[in-house]
């Protein structure tokens, strides 16, 4: 087992491109996007039940190591702070071996 850090984030899907690109450019290779997600948050509930595609939610989830966490957030927090979102940012354990991981 060794530590890393997980990425969650739940952003407009029309801006969902831009964090992927992100996430790329600084390392983060492997990621997951689920899109139409719902819920609610500060600015209310998102339904889920609109015909506009626009205006649905995606949930971004990535995993990596501690050291590509600073630029990650310096890229990250102008895209959240203008287009909104939520960004949280935790401890996790990957249960793999480093060296499985190296050879993959």
């Amino acid at each position: 087992m060794h530590a890393v850090k997980r990425i969650e984030i739940v952003s407009d899907s029309v801006e969902s491109h831009k964090i992927i690109k992100v996430l790329e450019t600084v390392g983060v290779l492997n990621y997951t996007v689920i899109r139409n997600v719902i819920g609610k948050g500060v600015s209310g509930t998102n339904s889920g039940d609109l015909d506009m595609s626009m205006l649905e939610n995606d949930y971004v989830i990535a995993f990596f190591l501690a050291d590509k966490t600073k630029p990650l957030v310096e890229q990250l927090r102008p895209i959240i702070n203008k287009f909104g979102g939520a960004c949280y940012i935790s401890d996790a354990m990957e249960i793999k071996s480093i060296q499985c991981v190296a050879s993959l």
